[in-house]
Formats: structure tokens, sequence, C-alpha cells
């Protein structure tokens, strides 16, 4: 599925996909993120923290009627404020969509999957 839009050149379809990595790179420069977590269930109680090259797999696109929603997983460092850091993860990822490509996103959903100490590293 695609997120279509009209030009006055033409029409644009952006991928879900797309979508969803460069949000996840938007994320991952926001302060007291350790990374994306895997959208599938806690493994024993554990969130599985997702490598660099698997960002997208924490976010998941949502299009309806012309309305973009991203729900994203993310996991976050010790120590930080957890509202001040969803916050920003919404505000990074919000800010890059509208500059990149041009979507309006109606909501970032945050889910934080999971706490991180330096010891778990």
């Amino acid at each position: 599925m695609t997120v279509e839009m009209n030009t006055s050149l033409g029409k644009i379809d952006v991928t879900e996909d797309v979508i969803a990595r460069i949000a996840g790179g938007a994320a991952m420069e926001v302060f007291g993120l350790v990374g994306m977590a895997s959208r599938k269930a806690l493994k024993d109680g554990i969130a599985e923290l997702l490598g660099r090259d698997n960002l997208s797999k924490g976010v998941v696109v949502h299009n309806t009627n012309g309305e973009v929603v991203l729900d994203m997983h993310i996991i976050v460092s010790y120590g930080v404020k957890i509202s001040e850091v969803a916050g920003n993860v919404q505000r990074r990822v919000r800010y890059t969509l509208e500059q990149t490509v041009g979507i309006d996103v109606t909501a970032v959903n945050i889910f934080v999957q999971g706490v991180r100490t330096d010891r778990d590293s």
C-alpha cells in the first residue's frame, strides 16, 4: 500500500516502508532513545532491540482515507523522562516527514517497549 500525493507535475506514490524508514531514522536522532523495538510481542518480558538496518520494523504506518498515522515501538534509556523522549520523538518524526516527503502526519503513537541501562548493552 502506498501514500499518494498529487502535484502540479503529476502523481507521487511513497510506499509505507519508505515512510517507516524515514520515521525510524528521525526517531534515532532523539536524545534518550536507545533504539526501535520489534512490534512483535515481548519475548520472555524482554523487548527485542532492533539494529540500524531494521529501524522500519519498529514502525507501523496506517494510511486510511488520506490520513497517515504512525505507531512507533521504542526503547528508551534509563534515567530520562519517558514523556519528554516520547514527545521529542513525535515532534521530530512529524517534522522530518513533513519536510522530506511532504506528508502531513495525523498522529504519531508511541509505545515504550522497554528501558535499557548501560549494563544491558
